[in-house]
């Protein structure tokens, strides 16, 4: 098949529905070979039928059940796209669950599934392509390696009854920053996509907010979010790494992350008094985060 990912094997964790599925075959569209992960289970038959529709439009695809977020199941995608095709050019790190509670009900059990899913989830299946692409590197073989993260407008902007979503998906902006400037020497490039979209996570979360619409465009459909992952997991985002998207709808947004604000400097040690006084003069300067897109959730 002919496409921007032509010639590429591209990996995709929690790809049986929503975000996943919709990037597996928007990979596969573009000429991607895909390996369409996820946990055995419930979901193993999702993962089987996108495999197979992939297929069905005359691309190529297998399954792999292993649980990412442990390093036998995230060794195992790898070595499942090395066996099936001789090679591995993308990791898409999609996979995540929800717990959401309040802090002061927030379990430790609740509290250590969503950071192991999530920020686990995505540090072991990157730490083993990473480990690939240095050894194809260290043989010549430099590759045009690309790993699109998953984060969201929790991670960034924080969220209500999200503590361990949103610090989990902050971690991910962070590993993916860490990626970008690490592995740049061996052809590797890392991004993170925000996405804003509807999925079985979001549906449940943000439902008025997610809802299709009778008509006209649908703004929260997952493959909205796909032709930037597709682009970032191709050969074509040549320089473009160590960048967060917002991603909803047709619309596309470059995250600027934490920089310096407003500034003072005493050239001396500070009372509390006079710090304090400082600070709220800072604040009042201080440009406010806020909101750049939708329901402000992921769908992964």
């Amino acid at each position: 098949m002919s496409g921007i990912c032509a010639g590429r094997v591209a990996a995709v964790t929690g790809a049986g529905r929503g975000l996943g599925r919709a990037h597996a075959l928007g990979l596969a569209a573009e000429g991607a070979r895909v390996v369409v992960n996820e946990l055995e289970g419930d979901s193993a038959g999702e993962a089987r039928r996108v495999v197979e529709e992939i297929r069905e439009r005359g691309a190529e695809a297998v399954v792999h059940h292993g649980d990412v977020s442990t390093d036998e199941g995230a060794a195992s995608l790898v070595a499942t796209a090395l066996d099936a095709y001789g090679r591995l050019d993308t990791l898409v790190n999609n996979a995540g669950i929800l717990r959401d509670r309040m802090l002061v009900n927030l379990g430790e059990d609740d509290w250590d599934a969503v950071v192991a899913v999530h920020l686990k989830g995505h540090f072991l299946p990157l730490r083993h392509a990473a480990a690939h692409w240095r050894a194809e590197h260290k043989a010549g073989r430099t590759p045009q390696a690309r790993i699109v993260n998953t984060t969201s407008g929790a991670g960034l902007l924080g969220s209500v009854g999200q503590a361990n979503y949103a610090a989990a998906k902050a971690g991910i902006v962070a590993l993916t920053l860490v990626a970008a400037a690490e592995l740049a020497r061996y052809g590797v490039q890392a991004n993170a996509v925000a996405p804003a979209a509807r999925t079985r996570m979001t549906e449940r979360t943000f439902a008025e907010a997610m809802a299709a619409p009778e008509h006209g465009f649908d703004a929260m459909a997952p493959a909205n979010v796909s032709p930037l992952v597709v682009w970032l997991a191709s050969a074509h985002s040549a320089g473009v790494t160590g960048q967060v998207f917002a991603a909803e709808g047709g619309r596309i947004t470059v995250m600027e992350g934490w920089h310096p604000g407003p500034v003072t400097d005493k050239g001396d040690r500070w009372t509390p008094k006079e710090a304090g006084e400082a600070v709220r003069g800072l604040l009042a300067g201080a440009r406010v985060p806020g909101a750049v897109y939708g329901a402000g959730g992921s769908g992964a």
